[in-house]
């Protein structure tokens, strides 16, 4: 009888603790959608403050001026500790809905995946491609990831979303992309505007489809020779 008592009563116990463990676990599930948001918002401050402090004080110093360089280490170090924090929201949740973070924040892990190294934008891509595909993240987010990536390797961008700067003719253009002629068709398939639209909207740029034929041939050109 003793022992009947004592298993009924280790039986309570269990039970106990099991309804505790389930509770706490519904209860960090419902928090989370306030702790992702609250701790993004704290990336995005430490990340983009440093950064156009920064960029405000180069258009009055110069890029060697002591108050730049302080800034841009103040970046630097807030950098690693948000790419860390990203990087952990991601591995745990997979990409975030936007009722969990909110477009505001898919901007701030956007933005801070672009500002890491090529390899952690390279690990990321997969997941980016698939929260397109499930409507978690717009496309124009992916398009900076993808051309990015593209443009740090050396090679022909796809969607044409990077300008740069070419000091031989002092202006800035588009970085060759793969297939000028159906550009539009790969845009247009992951939701964007035409590539007209979207460079005269973005950079006051004159999209002119010979001179990017011509420029992409140049370029594969110039990498088949240097191989």
């Amino acid at each position: 009888m003793i022992m009947k008592y004592i298993l009924l009563f280790s039986l309570l116990i269990l039970t106990s603790c099991s309804n505790k463990s389930k509770s706490e676990i519904v209860s960090t599930k419902t928090d989370n959608p306030e702790n992702l948001i609250a701790v993004l918002d704290t990336i995005w401050q430490r990340e983009q403050l440093p950064i156009r402090s920064r960029d405000s004080l180069i258009k009055i110093y110069g890029t060697n001026s002591e108050l730049v360089k302080e800034q841009q280490a103040i970046y630097k170090k807030n950098h690693i500790i948000n790419e860390r924090k990203v990087k952990n929201i991601l591995d745990s949740y997979g990409w975030p809905t936007k009722e969990m973070i909110g477009e505001q924040g898919n901007w701030t892990i956007c933005n801070v995946i672009q500002h890491s190294d090529n390899e952690v934008r390279i690990q990321y891509l997969p997941m980016m491609r698939q929260a397109v595909k499930d409507k978690k993240l717009e496309p124009r987010f992916l398009v900076r990831a993808e051309d990015r990536i593209a443009t740090e390797r050396g090679d022909l961008q796809i969607y044409g979303g990077q300008m740069k700067y070419y000091p031989e003719t002092k202006s800035f253009n588009l970085w060759p992309v793969l297939d000028p002629k159906n550009i539009d068709k790969r845009r247009a398939e992951i939701g964007l505007e035409p590539i007209a639209v979207f460079l005269k909207n973005r950079f006051d740029f004159e999209w002119n489809l010979n001179e990017q034929i011509k420029r992409t041939e140049e370029f594969k050109d110039k990498n088949n020779k240097s191989k």
